[in-house]
C-alpha cells in the first residue's frame, strides 16, 4: 500500500464548493492542497446531470462565482453543458486540475489526535491537517425500493444517470417522479416519445420564470464593462432576497406567488378535473418551488399523462399502481431525486471513538452549518441548515468559505493546531434552527419533503435569507471555536 501522501488541506469533491475552498485556502496561505474526486473531471452535479434539459433555476448571473462572474452567459437560466464549461474554465485558470486526484472516492477518515488518517477507495492513504466535505447533497441518486423493479427490461435508469444510448423516438416512457429534474426532462422527452406517462404522487408548484437567450451585445457590454454584470448579480440577489417573505408566509408574497402559478397552471390545463389533480395540498413553499415555462404546457399534450398516484409494483414492462392502474412501458425514467439528509452520514468519519452517522443518531447536527463539535478541523460545505428554498446556494458557499478562511487565518496567527465548534455554541444553535423551522412552512406547511429527516427535524435548509446568514458567518470567530493546541501541539 505505500506510505500515507501527505497535504495540509484535503478537500472531498470538485463542483462548486471545492474549487472556490481550494482558491480560498490558497488565498489565506496553504498551498498543499488536494482535491479527490471520484470522477474523471471536475463539476459535481453539473458533470453527473446530463439529462434532456438539464439546467440551472437560479439565474445565471446569481449562480456563478463572485470572484469569477462570467459576461458570456448565453441565456438567462444557464444549461448544465454551459454550467460545466464555466467550471472547467475556471479550474484551468486557476490552476486547479493540477490539484485534483480523480477517480479517487472517499472512503473513511480517523482523527488520529494530531491529523486526519484519510483512505480512499483505490486503496491510497493520506493524512492532512484538514478535512473539507465538498461532496453537496445531491449526488447519490435515490430510487425507491418498489417491488420488482428490477425484473423491468432495460432500459431503466434514473435521472442523474441517464442512458444517453436509449432511444426514445416512438416509444412509451413510464416516469416515476415530479421533482425539479423530471419537471426539466419531461418537456424535453415528450418531443419525441410516443407515450409519457407519469406516476405523481404529490404535484408541485410549478411557476413560470422570465427565461430567454442574452443578446450578444449584451455580452460584449459585459465583457467591456465589467461592472455590469456585477451589477446585474447584485439585483438578482436583492430580487430573490424578496422571495423569502413567501417562505415566511407574509401575505402580499403568498399571495402573488400563488396567483403566478395558478394562472401558469390555467393558461395550459383547462378541464377542473385535472386542475384539482394538479394541485397541491400543501401551503407553497412546503416543498421546492420548481420553475419552468413548458411544464403546463407539456402536461396537456396528447400523449402525455399523469397518473396520481405513486407505483406499487412492477412486473416485466408493466408498472401498477395501489389504485389498481396498469400501464405497460418500453422505458422507465426515475425522476426521484437524491439521498439528502442521511447522504454524509454514510461516510465513515470517526474521531475521539465516535463516527459522524453515531454523532448523528439522532439528525444531522453542525455548528453554523459548517463544523462539528468533536470532529477537529473538519468543515463541511453545504452541511446541515445551508440549503436555500428561495436564492442561490453558491452565496451561501461563498458565505461558508469566508467564514472558513478567516478561521484559518486566525489559527495560523495564534499557532493554534487544530479546533472544534464548542459544545454549547453549537447546541445553542440547533435549539434555533428547531425552533425557528417548528412553525415554518418546511416544518408544519402540510407536507414530508427531502428537507425533513427521518424524525421530521428540517435539517436541511436555512431558515432566513442569505444576508442574514452571511452577517452570521462574518461575525463569527474563534471565540466559538475550542482550541485543541494544548493536545497536540
Amino acid at each position: 500500500m505505500g506510505e500515507p501522501q501527505q497535504t495540509e488541506m484535503l478537500i472531498v469533491g470538485a463542483g462548486f464548493s471545492g474549487l472556490i475552498m481550494a482558491m480560498e485556502a490558497r488565498k489565506r496561505g496553504i498551498t498543499d492542497i488536494v482535491l479527490l474526486e471520484q470522477a474523471g473531471d471536475i463539476g459535481g452535479t453539473w458533470r453527473e446531470n446530463t439529462y434532456p434539459g438539464v439546467a440551472c433555476d437560479v439565474p445565471s448571473h446569481l449562480y456563478s462565482m463572485a470572484s469569477h462572474l462570467n459576461p458570456d452567459w448565453s441565456t438567462a437560466y444557464a444549461g448544465g453543458a454551459e454550467i460545466q464549461s464555466y467550471l472547467q474554465r475556471v479550474a484551468r485558470d486557476e490552476g486547479l486540475y493540477q490539484l485534483c486526484r480523480f477517480h479517487t472516492s472517499f472512503r473513511s477518515a480517523r482523527w488520529d489526535g494530531t491529523r486526519w488518517q484519510v483512505e480512499t477507495g483505490n486503496g491510497q492513504r493520506w493524512h492532512a491537517r484538514f478535512l473539507v466535505s465538498a461532496m453537496g447533497a445531491l449526488h447519490v441518486p435515490l430510487i425507491p425500493e418498489v417491488p420488482g423493479a428490477d425484473s423491468f427490461p432495460d432500459p431503466s435508469f434514473h435521472s442523474a444517470r441517464w442512458d444517453h444510448s436509449a432511444d426514445l423516438a416512438g416509444k412509451r416512457v413510464a416516469v416515476v417522479g415530479t421533482g425539479a429534474s423530471a419537471v426539466q426532462f419531461v418537456p424535453e422527452i415528450a418531443k419525441r416519445a410516443a407515450q409519457v406517462t407519469i406516476f405523481q404522487r404529490t404535484p408541485p408548484y410549478v411557476l413560470p420564470r422570465p427565461d430567454g437567450p442574452i443578446s450578444p451585445w449584451v455580452r460584449r457590454l459585459y465583457r467591456r464593462f465589467p461592472f455590469l454584470p456585477r451589477i446585474r448579480r447584485q439585483l438578482i440577489y436583492t430580487l430573490f432576497e424578496f422571495r423569502h417573505r413567501a417562505f415566511r408566509g407574509e401575505e402580499k408574497a403568498v399571495n402573488f406567488a400563488m396567483k403566478m402559478w395558478r394562472e401558469g397552471m390555467e393558461k395550459h390545463i383547462h378541464d377542473p378535473r385535472e386542475q384539482a389533480m394538479l394541485t397541491p395540498p400543501y401551503r407553497i413553499g412546503c416543498k421546492r418551488i420548481l420553475s419552468s415555462n413548458d411544464w403546463y404546457r407539456t402536461l396537456a399534450r396528447d400523449n402525455v399523462t399523469v397518473i396520481p398516484d405513486g407505483v406499487a409494483e412492477i412486473e416485466g414492462d408493466t408498472l401498477s399502481t395501489s389504485g389498481g392502474q396498469r400501464v405497460q412501458a418500453d422505458i422507465l425514467v426515475w425522476g426521484t431525486g437524491f439521498h439528502v439528509t442521511d447522504a454524509m452520514d454514510r461516510l465513515h468519519i470517526e474521531a475521539g471513538g465516535q463516527t459522524l452517522a453515531q454523532s448523528w443518531a439522532d439528525g444531522m447536527q453542525a455548528h453554523l452549518g459548517t463544523a462539528v463539535a468533536g470532529f477537529p478541523n473538519l468543515f463541511l460545505l453545504l452541511g446541515p441548515h445551508t440549503g436555500l428554498g428561495h436564492n442561490s446556494v453558491v452565496l451561501m458557499i461563498e458565505a461558508q468559505v469566508a467564514h472558513i478562511g478567516r478561521i484559518l487565518s486566525e489559527m495560523q496567527s495564534t499557532g493554534i493546531h487544530a479546533i472544534t465548534p464548542r459544545p454549547e455554541v453549537q447546541e445553542a444553535f440547533e435549539r434555533e434552527m428547531e425552533e425557528r423551522h417548528a412553525d415554518s412552512v418546511w416544518g408544519a406547511g402540510g407536507c414530508a419533503s427531502w428537507y425533513q429527516d427521518a424524525n421530521g427535524r428540517v435539517t436541511t435548509l436555512w431558515p432566513g435569507t442569505v444576508t442574514e446568514y452571511r452577517k452570521r458567518m462574518a461575525g463569527a470567530g474563534l471565540e466559538q471555536y475550542r482550541s485543541l493546541a494544548s493536545d497536540n501541539a
